[in-house]
């Protein structure tokens, strides 16, 4: 072993997983900025858009577009939303949500356009333990979506189930007795 590599105390390589918040760990008030931004692309829009049946002109007819009141394409707000909810997974849910519980308040007071950057900042606004599931948690997400210059174009309220560390622990360790038996 090198001097560099670190072990713990039963002598075992130390692995440190990336993982999100747990219930606990998720403070109300705080805004969480999820970096790096995501640069969307003339291929990711039309992409998403076919992908998802959408046929709308206003993504994927170029000379049509022009002739609209933003004289362009515009990304599809859908791609703009799911992007949005995505940059947050890594630093508060990856691993510690157990559902997605609903979205509402969703807007989008500017279009996102190609070439622009997406930024998003989650506020938690609430969050209670659940009176019908025990080590778990209901936590409410304010989720904003900025271009490079600031201008908000996407809002969204986000619900989940979100556990507690105490209780996944629990889980885990269960899980791995039972694929040990």
């Amino acid at each position: 072993m090198s001097g560099g590599d670190k072990q713990d105390v039963g002598g075992e390589p130390l692995v440190i997983e990336q993982r999100g918040l747990y219930f606990e760990e998720l403070q109300e008030g705080v805004t969480y900025a999820h970096r790096p931004g995501r640069t969307v692309t003339e291929a990711d829009n039309v992409l998403f858009t076919t992908l998802t049946m959408n046929t709308q002109a206003l993504h994927l007819d170029a000379a049509w577009s022009a002739g609209q009141p933003f004289g362009q394409r515009l990304v599809n707000s859908m791609f703009t939303l799911a992007t949005m909810v995505g940059q947050s997974v890594s630093q508060l849910t990856q691993g510690t949500i157990i559902a997605q519980l609903g979205l509402a308040d969703v807007s989008f007071p500017h279009p996102l356009l190609h070439g622009d950057t997406l930024y998003t900042e989650t506020v938690i606004s609430g969050k209670r333990l659940s009176g019908s599931r025990p080590g778990q948690g209901i936590v409410t997400m304010e989720h904003t979506g900025r271009n490079q210059d600031g201008t908000v174009v996407a809002l969204a309220t986000r619900s989940c189930l979100m556990w507690t560390r105490e209780a996944h622990a629990k889980r885990q360790d269960h899980g791995q007795e039972t694929m040990q038996s």
